[in-house]
C-alpha cells in the first residue's frame, strides 16, 4: 500500500506572481509523471492549499488510477480541459454503474468537461504524457477533498489495476 508514499504527489508551486505555463514546465512534469509509481503528478499553479481557487496541470500515463470520487464537504465544482493527449472520462451513480463517458481531448468533440458538485467521477488516460488543466475552489484539506467512492478500490491494489483496465476498455475502438 505505502508503494506511491515516498515519490511526491505533486511538483512546488511556482513562485512567481505572474505565471506563463511554459513547454519546460510541462516538460519537467511529464519527466516526474513518468518516474512517479502513481504515473501522473500534479504541477500546481496556486501558491497554497488555502488559495480560494486551485489552478493546475494534472500530468499523466496510462495505467494511472483515479479512484472515482466527488466533492462534498464542502461541495465543490470541477473544470477540466485537456491540453495535450486524451482521456476517457466516466461519471456513475451512487451504486458505481456508469452514467456518461466522454472521450477528451484536443482532437475529439469535446477538449474539456465542467461539473457541478456531487457526481462521482474519474478518468482513464488513452495516451501517454497527457496534460490536463484543473481548476476547482479551494482550500485543500486532503481529509475532505475526495469523498471516495466505497465502491471503486483502493489504489495501489490488484483490483484497482483491474478496474482501470476495464474503465480503459470502455474506450476501446
Amino acid at each position: 500500500m505505502d508503494e506511491g508514499k515516498s515519490f511526491p504527489l505533486a511538483l512546488e508551486a511556482p513562485e512567481t506572481e505572474l505565471t506563463a505555463i511554459s513547454g519546460d514546465m510541462i516538460h519537467t512534469a511529464l519527466a516526474a509523471s513518468r518516474r512517479s509509481p502513481r504515473r501522473r503528478i500534479i504541477q500546481p499553479l496556486h501558491k497554497t492549499a488555502d488559495s480560494p481557487l486551485h489552478r493546475m496541470l494534472n500530468v499523466a500515463q496510462p495505467g494511472t488510477y483515479i479512484r472515482p470520487h466527488r466533492h462534498l464537504d464542502p461541495p465543490k465544482a470541477e473544470s477540466l480541459v485537456v491540453l495535450q493527449g486524451r482521456i476517457g472520462f466516466v461519471t456513475f451513480d451512487a451504486a458505481g454503474e456508469v452514467t456518461g463517458t466522454y472521450v477528451l481531448g484536443p482532437d475529439e468533440d469535446a477538449v474539456g468537461i465542467d461539473m457541478e458538485p456531487g457526481a462521482y467521477h474519474s478518468f482513464v488516460v488513452l495516451e501517454p504524457d497527457t496534460v490536463l488543466f484543473e481548476v476547482k475552489p479551494g482550500p485543500y484539506a486532503k481529509a475532505t477533498d475526495k469523498a471516495f467512492a466505497a465502491w471503486a478500490p483502493e489504489e495501489f491494489t490488484d483490483a484497482a489495476r483491474e478496474y482501470v483496465e476495464r474503465l480503459a476498455g470502455m474506450f476501446q475502438a
